[in-house]
């Protein structure tokens, strides 16, 4: 009798299923009454023990059916088979088995599989855990061992159960619960720590929350402002709450948060300056603070030029030490030059005529700036306000009938559009003196016949405003718009906003008639020519001059030595003084400008007169315009 299907070799669960329903028939027809008929030989199985030592001998196996003959599995193997967690068991694991052994006897079958009781359905579905076989492929043969009779419990390990074991909890679980926790307590701190400093501003009343100032551009020109930052808006802050030390003058704006005070004039160099206000208030005007800020302005520095007859002419940058100077320009020939805070404007020669070169501070991208025609240029001055230079023209071919002579040209240092030339009503004036009006890009002139205007440079419509006559323009002062020129005999302070005027007060002691004037903030510098008893020129002193007519000397020379200009720095706290030692032996060069030979600078502390270091050159950059021969 064969073991096998039709197609291949029966399972251990598929005889164990066909034994069992063989079983179950034979059990019922042994409980059939007696007078029932003799049972087929195919289904007369004997009573199975109950269990493996009642019964020494292995039972007889039934017949199964032939292989031409369907085989009908039960449904108990199929249950145990589908609900068994893990992946589908194939049939007939193992090799090695061969076709003869798939037909032998049926004692043999019986020794292959012993007898054993299949276990429920329901028992197979519990087990949990359990690892899964290695599958087999379906056409492979399971190897037979010799049976063991005494066997109650298969040998395959694949039916043990697997020791239980508990399922761990990850530990991740823990710290995710906690995080919530610690982001509450950390955004609760925040929101305490804003609340307390949001109380604290508004018992306190506004404070300093920042500073912001151009101290370089503040000790170079005037008009530098200041903001504060508050930390709450400001009620209106008036001048009389503000102070500044050392002292300057101020204006006063408020906006929002800022605070802005204006620096009417130019500080000085290497000073700490300290702003208070006092009693400022938010806009709703509880509580009362004060603020203050503090700021440093650093150490001045000034452009000299230096000639050299058997070489080219240098422009230096120098501190006021002298030690550290610096060649920042060089030419064949330099007549003149000025300065402003972002460039450097240099007149040269080139085939006798002159040459206007725009650059930056360090010399570099030096560009041309188209003049009016070829000619020559003097009296050289910027505007730093108003970002223009301006020079008198004169042109190369001039005659007696032809020809301009001394007009006053302007144009932009950015080198965009044409020069403009003044005009009064339809004609080009010659122009004996001229200036900027400091911090405004006004020009003041008078003209060959003694008539002084004022006129806006920067707008192409503006017209000329008539002054009255004049003889000379000694200075202007720095944010007051005020002028000072001589009328006749005297020297007068002219207002150039309303045109209004006031006699220059004399000074005490009296040194003299000056020759020229120089304003800075808080008096003047006067030069002056001292004789003897006999008239005749004995010297030349220099003078400070406080608004309140009280004069000091600050630097003379005698003999036959020279002053050739007087210039205070922006602020007025130091004074360069341009002398021509020697004058006799000293001979004049031989440029469009000519001057001296040898030229000293000497600085000079304005406030007390006493000299700080003396510096070969002249046309120092604090000055408007180059000495006047």
């Amino acid at each position: 009798m064969s073991t096998d299907d039709a197609d291949h070799p029966l399972t251990r669960a598929e005889l164990r299923a066909r034994r069992a329903a063989e079983e179950a028939a034979a059990g019922v027809e042994a409980a059939a009454p007696e007078g029932s008929g003799p049972a087929e030989p195919s289904e007369a199985v004997a009573p199975r023990a109950s269990t493996a030592a009642d019964a020494p001998e292995a039972p007889q196996v039934p017949a199964v059916p032939t292989a031409d003959e369907p085989v009908t599995r039960s449904a108990a193997p199929e249950q145990v088979f589908d609900d068994t967690p893990g992946p589908r068991r194939t049939p007939n694991a193992g090799s090695g088995t061969s076709a003869s052994t798939a037909d032998a006897a049926p004692a043999q079958a019986e020794a292959e599989f012993p007898d054993i009781a299949p276990a429920p359905a329901a028992a197979a579905a519990t087990r949990v855990h359990q690892e899964d076989p290695p599958l087999v492929p379906d056409d492979a043969h399971v190897e037979e061992s010799p049976a063991d009779p005494q066997l109650e419990q298969p040998a395959d390990p694949r039916l043990e159960p697997p020791e239980w074991q508990p399922h761990p909890t990850p530990a991740p679980v823990a710290r995710r619960r906690r995080f919530p926790l610690v982001l509450g307590a950390v955004i609760g701190a925040l929101v305490l720590v804003v609340a307390a400093f949001g109380v604290i501003t508004l018992l306190q009343g506004p404070r300093v929350s920042s500073v912001k100032i151009d101290a370089q551009s503040a000790i170079d020109a005037s008009g530098t402002r200041m903001i504060i930052t508050a930390s709450q808006p400001l009620a209106k802050v008036d001048p009389k709450q503000v102070s500044v030390s050392p002292k300057a003058p101020f204006t006063v704006d408020t906006s929002g948060r800022n605070l802005g005070i204006r620096f009417t004039v130019p500080l000085d160099d290497d000073t700490t300056y300290t702003v208070t206000v006092k009693d400022a208030t938010g806009t709703d005007k509880q509580r009362q603070s004060t603020l203050q800020a503090t700021f440093q302005t650093p150490k001045s520095t000034i452009f000299l030029l230096q000639r050299n007859a058997d070489g080219d002419d240098t422009i230096f940058l120098t501190d006021l030490g002298g030690k550290n100077a610096v060649p920042v320009v060089q030419h064949e020939k330099i007549d003149d030059f000025r300065a402003t805070a972002d460039h450097l404007v240099v007149a040269t020669e080139k085939g006798g005529t002159s040459v206007l070169l725009v650059m930056d501070r360090k010399g570099k991208n030096q560009r041309e700036l188209k003049l009016p025609g070829p000619g020559f240029l003097s009296n050289l001055q910027v505007s730093e306000r108003g970002n223009l230079v301006g020079y008198t023209f004169t042109d190369k071919g001039i005659s007696a009938t032809s020809g301009r002579a001394s007009i006053l040209v302007s144009q932009s240092l950015t080198g965009d559009g044409e020069p403009q030339i003044v005009t009064v009503g339809d004609k080009m004036p010659s122009i004996a003196q001229w200036a900027f009006v400091p911090d405004s890009s006004s020009a003041l002139f008078i003209d060959f016949s003694g008539a002084l205007y004022v006129e806006d440079r920067s707008d192409a419509k503006a017209k000329p405003t008539a002054l009255g006559a004049a003889q000379t323009v000694e200075g202007i002062s720095r944010g007051t718009y005020t002028a000072i020129v001589s009328r006749g005999n005297d020297l007068v302070e002219l207002n150039l906003a309303d045109g209004s005027e006031k006699p220059l007060a004399a000074s005490t002691p009296d040194f003299g008639v000056p020759g020229t004037i120089a304003p800075f903030p808080g008096g003047t510098l006067r030069q002056v020519a001292t004789r003897d008893a006999t008239g005749l020129p004995t010297g030349q002193i220099v003078t400070r001059v406080d608004d309140d007519g009280k004069a000091t000397k600050l630097f003379s020379v005698t003999g036959s030595d020279a002053i050739m200009q007087a210039c205070p720095s922006p602020s007025g706290q130091y004074s360069a003084i341009v002398v021509a030692p020697k004058l006799v032996n000293n001979p004049y060069d031989q440029s469009l400008l000519p001057l001296p030979t040898t030229m000293q600078t000497h600085i000079v502390d304005t406030k007390t007169g006493k000299e700080l270091v003396v510096l070969a050159g002249f046309d120092p950059s604090w000055c408007a315009q180059a000495p006047h021969r």
